[in-house]
């Protein structure tokens, strides 16, 4: 029997290896819903959008796996913008099928059309409209195969009319995969392997295009006696059982990284593409190896570029360079990122004042050794990235790239949906939380035992920090103080309420060890400031305007606990 359009798609996508689509169900994709319940394939029904969005993206993150969601058209379809705008840009290999009108009502104001190319096409490695049932399987086939080998989202849009028809011709088309050797020619090596002969200070800057590559980075770094720093994204792969680690640089990181890559003579940036160019050094030698030549020289002037993957390029490298012997910049860069760690384990000295520090270090140290931690925009990204360590078989999400509320919880539910078995802890602002708050049904619903803590400091923290270092007196960053333990006990989901230092490690155990969705809801330090590894001068002129007007405005009380939290530990 000849199997209809939306049969063919799902056909297609769970023989490219898909096995869950995250939607609403409604009119325009009924058809492709009914072909899903006939398959193998599972619907996850979320309550929002963008939340299948961002879970699709979760999963399809950390498995590499393709993963799926799917709309109606118009405002259905629309409500995935941010979610698959999020995935897309953390390289998550997903599909999207975004159903329209029916081609007869397709460009005449018809209710709920919109024109969907032109957003879509924006943030995606494919982006076509099915005009055709004959094209069906050769449609699905090179969508999925470029969201596999690109690592993005593709997007087929779809009339609702054409899931029903049937192909006079369906040719056996599926989705490859490749992993090809990329690496430079002979005479373009040159240049990298004469500077980095010359030795002197050099540094390793490694970023998420090392995600297949760590050995043969580990092995570079071995030869050069080189520190390792390394951007958030490429956390998971770089910092597990690393002699040569000294961390990260920018706003998240801490000394160690921050010299390593602002001091060294020669720098190796290694598939990163890290936005901020005061923390580049201002003299020393660059190389750039990526394997998109677009990257090479798009963030900061470069002296070398050289065009091929992480993996084989430093290979190469590593098989021409001479050995260096000397290890005392490695070690002087290994000392200052021992010590910030250290210095970030301080204790809090008040029973009713807990630091968001200490609230991640103490789930760092009772989370299973396998957990995976997502983290929403804002503070909590920046305390997961300082504080949870991983070891290899840990994993961490967070949106680094797109830089978006509201992620954490989402993209969980994508990875606790693929690894039903592992621990996932979402650690979310109480702002990121109660922006998607509705999909906490979902975790009811689907009995996803789910973790989540909630950062609770009544304020969109981030930006109150960000108002602050401009000088700015801090406004409209309240949020009123909100149990997330009741509400969430409220439908169904375990919750516990910890306010005082004490309480911390119990709650936690008991968080964690629970059969089911869970809250943790935990009363941190609103004053905690995301401090830099090294403060400039217009940050503490800017900080002190902040606290005049401050005091001005009569907060003279929140000047003085700003102070005692941040510069008199």
């Amino acid at each position: 029997m000849s199997q209809n359009v939306a049969e063919i798609i799902v056909d297609t996508l769970a023989d490219a290896g898909a096995r869950r689509c995250y939607g609403v169900v409604g009119d325009t994709i009924n058809h492709f819903t009914d072909a899903i319940r006939r398959s193998d394939l599972e619907w996850v029904h979320v309550r929002h959008e963008e939340v299948g969005g961002f879970a699709a993206g979760g999963e399809a993150y950390i498995t590499r796996e393709l993963a799926l969601c799917a709309g109606t058209c118009g405002p259905g379809s629309l409500h995935f913008v941010n979610g698959l705008y999020e995935s897309h840009r953390s390289n998550a290999p997903v599909v999207f099928i975004a159903s329209q009108v029916a081609t007869a009502e397709s460009g005449v104001g018809f209710p709920q059309d919109v024109d969907q190319k032109p957003i879509y096409e924006q943030y995606s490695v494919f982006c076509e409209t099915l005009t055709n049932p004959d094209q069906a399987r050769r449609m699905t086939a090179l969508a999925a195969q470029a969201a596999l080998a690109e690592n993005g989202v593709a997007v087929i849009i779809v009339p609702g009319d054409l899931f029903t028809q049937t192909p006079s011709k369906d040719l056996p088309w599926r989705a490859r995969r490749f992993n090809p050797i990329v690496r430079p020619s002979a005479e373009e090596f040159v240049p990298a392997v004469e500077q980095l002969n010359r030795g002197g200070k050099i540094s390793i800057y490694a970023g998420f295009g090392c995600e297949n590559a760590r050995e043969e980075v580990l092995a570079l770094a071995d030869k050069l006696k080189a520190p390792v720093a390394w951007t958030s994204r490429a956390k998971d792969f770089i910092e597990p059982d690393n002699a040569f680690e000294v961390g990260m640089t920018g706003v998240f990181g801490l000394a160690g990284g921050y010299h390593a890559v602002a001091e060294c003579d020669t720098l190796i940036l290694l598939g990163c593409s890290f936005a901020w160019s005061q923390f580049y050094p201002d003299s020393a030698t660059i190389i750039q190896v990526d394997i998109d030549p677009q990257q090479i020289g798009k963030r900061h002037p470069v002296d070398i570029g050289l065009v091929g993957s992480v993996r084989d390029t430093c290979a190469a490298l590593t098989a021409v360079i001479d050995p260096h012997e000397d290890s005392r910049w490695l070690e002087h860069c290994r000392k200052l990122y021992h010590e910030a760690l250290a210095s970030a384990a301080h204790e809090s000295k008040d029973d009713n004042l807990i630091h968001p520090q200490e609230l991640t270090l103490a789930i760092n140290d009772l989370a299973p050794g396998d957990a995976i931690f997502t983290a929403d925009g804002g503070s909590p990204m920046v305390w997961m990235s300082r504080h949870i360590r991983t070891n290899g078989r840990r994993r961490t999400l967070t949106s680094l790239v797109h830089g978006t509320m509201a992620n954490a919880y989402p993209q969980a539910i994508g990875i606790k949906k693929a690894l039903p078995d592992r621990q996932v802890i979402a650690m979310c602002g109480d702002g990121g939380l109660s922006m998607l708050m509705g999909d906490l049904l979902t975790l009811k619903q689907e009995n996803l035992a789910l973790k989540i803590v909630v950062y609770n400091n009544n304020s969109l923290g981030f930006v109150e920090l960000e108002q602050k270092v401009e000088g700015l007196l801090d406004a409209y960053t309240d949020l009123d103080e909100t149990n997330f333990a009741k509400l969430g006990e409220a439908i169904g989901i375990r919750g516990w309420r910890v306010e005082q230092d004490h309480e911390l490690p119990g709650a936690i155990t008991e968080w964690l060890a629970h059969d089911g969705p869970a809250i943790l809801d935990v009363k941190v330090n609103r004053m905690e400031l995301v401090m830099p590894p090294k403060i400039e001068a217009g940050q503490v002129l800017s900080t002190a305007l902040y606290s005049g007007k401050a005091v001005l405005n009569g907060r003279m009380s929140e000047v003085v606990d700003l102070v005692k939290t941040n510069f008199l530990k």
